[in-house]
């Protein structure tokens, strides 16, 4: 999957914006990037590549394609959010496929963005951008990278054994009654938190409405699956103290989309409580595997997970760009 270093192409691409396509000029595209999802990941692409072709066909999506000798090679599409721009994918066919080419793509999107006088900021976490030393990344002056790991744990062989509570605690299936109470937990708890420069809808309650929302409502991070999704609460009070989100990412995989605690209850056991439940249910509906992204530097989470026994299996880059306006 890493992109070569040298470019051979017979003659330059064309930067063409995604409204002048419609999706049966991006078939062949979409369908090598589901088999990579797959391949890779383990991933089932196809409800994603379905929103793309349905917004290609409104011509409602903000990006670009790469196009050579007729045909779309690659391709690359952006959402606008108040102040800031998210990138929602980015992919080059492997036989095209070269860093030059991607960052061709990068840069004509983040061009694109930085001309709304609103956008201060752009966020990307794009999993099929591979993790290389050698990556030079547009608009470096304006950018910081954050290592991430995608990590993999095999249900079929992980014991999951009960670990030890140092704090009395409830555990309860995930219900949509929980999500106001969730959000001012992930807000509260990702304060000062690595990822929160990542993604700043872990900043404010009402991002992280929206975060929640979004996992819940739409399937970048794969079909929310609620019985392998639970609240914690703290008998004493009733105050919610943690969240374990899952979805399916395909029929045989599930993924842990969120585990977060409270700083109440950090470092008593309860995230490892809560991730063996999804786990659990995971495996008891068929999952043979589940995984997680993370972030390197979050010391803490890696360890835990492995030592519940998931192993990195790719990594790749978050990347922000902030300060394009003084």
């Amino acid at each position: 999957m890493a992109a070569r270093l040298n470019p051979s192409p017979t003659r330059p691409p064309e930067i063409v914006e995604l409204r002048r396509l419609n999706a049966r000029d991006l078939e062949p595209l979409l369908q090598e990037e589901t088999a990579a999802w797959w391949e890779t990941l383990n991933w089932d692409f196809e409800k994603s590549a379905d929103l793309v072709r349905r917004f290609v066909d409104l011509r409602a999506l903000n990006g670009f394609a790469m196009v050579e000798d007729g045909l779309a090679v690659g391709y690359i599409y952006y959402v606008l959010e108040e102040n800031k721009g998210l990138m929602g994918d980015l992919y080059v066919m492997r036989d095209h496929r070269t860093m030059e080419r991607e960052n061709l793509l990068l840069s004509s999107a983040l061009h694109s963005m930085v001309s709304h006088p609103q956008v201060t900021r752009i966020e990307s976490q794009l999993m099929m951008l591979e993790l290389l030393s050698s990556r030079a990344v547009p608009a470096a002056t304006h950018l910081s990278a954050f290592d991430r790991n995608f990590m993999r744990l095999d249900l079929r062989r992980a014991p999951l054994p009960e670990g030890r509570l140092r704090r009395a605690i409830s555990i309860d299936r995930w219900a949509d009654v929980h999500q106001e109470p969730a959000a001012h937990l992930i807000a509260t708890a990702y304060q000062g938190h690595v990822d929160s420069s990542i993604n700043d809808q872990y900043r404010s309650v009402m991002g992280a409405r929206r975060f929640l929302h979004n996992i819940v409502q739409y399937p970048g991070c794969g079909t929310f699956f609620r019985p392998a999704s639970f609240a914690a609460f703290e008998p004493a009070h009733g105050a919610l103290c943690g969240i374990s989100l899952s979805s399916l990412v395909s029929q045989e995989f599930g993924h842990i989309t969120q585990i977060c605690v409270s700083r109440d209850v950090k470092g008593c056991g309860v995230g490892y409580a809560l991730l063996r439940r999804s786990l659990l249910a995971l495996r008891d509906v068929g999952c043979r595997a589940a995984t997680l992204t993370v972030t390197a530097a979050n010391e803490g989470a890696v360890e835990l997970y492995k030592r519940v026994g998931f192993r990195t299996v790719r990594r790749f880059s978050a990347y922000v760009w902030e300060g394009f306006r003084g």
